[in-house]
């Protein structure tokens, strides 16, 4: 199992593999994962952004925040979770735009390149 700042490095070496499709989501998403290996990440998807993709910790701009444990995080990413039901359980908490949130399958595809 990888750790949360594994996960993060590689969808940040994915969207410089992919920039049109990552950006498509036009957003800025904030990760506050809890637990062990945890940590606070941010993800710049804004359309025209061409670096600096992953940043860690949390920026002021971020759209959606997205909370959850270090296993939730985990199991989601290996496919061992489903996030709908996850979220649905309140295992993963959401501030911000709830629409951006439902892009996130998109997002977390880029963990798996």
């Amino acid at each position: 199992m990888s750790t949360p700042a594994e996960i993060f490095a590689t969808i940040g070496h994915n969207i410089g593999n992919n920039v049109e499709k990552a950006t498509s989501v036009n957003a800025v998403f904030g990760f506050d994962i809890t637990g062990d290996g945890g940590g606070q990440w941010t993800l710049n998807l804004k359309q025209g952004t061409t670096s600096g993709f992953l940043v860690d910790g949390l920026a002021d701009d971020v759209n959606v925040t997205i909370s959850m444990a270090t296993a939730d995080w985990t199991g989601i990413i290996s496919g061992a979770s489903n996030p709908m039901q996850a979220f649905m359980m309140g295992k993963i908490k959401v501030k911000g735009d709830m629409g951006l949130a439902m892009k996130l399958q998109n997002v977390l595809a880029l963990a798996k390149g």
